[in-house]
């Protein structure tokens, strides 16, 4: 099991922590999700083996946020 925070901009409210938290948990292979607004960050625990980081980044992208 993996560990990764992603920074991730363009989250302004608690609907956007919402739609990034069901992108990444749409995703095989994420079995936790723990996205911080004030922070601006998302710590993702995931089976490397079904899934990647970039994976992540692409995900948070195609739901309309930036992240790095």
């Amino acid at each position: 099991m993996e560990k990764i925070k992603l920074k991730i901009s363009g989250m302004s409210c608690q609907h956007c922590v919402k739609t990034v938290t069901e992108a990444l948990t749409t995703l095989e292979g994420v079995q936790r999700v723990k996205v911080n607004l004030r922070k601006g960050e998302a710590v993702v625990r995931f089976d490397e083996q079904s899934v990647n980081p970039v994976n992540l980044r692409d995900a948070i992208t195609q739901a309309g946020f930036e992240a790095s």
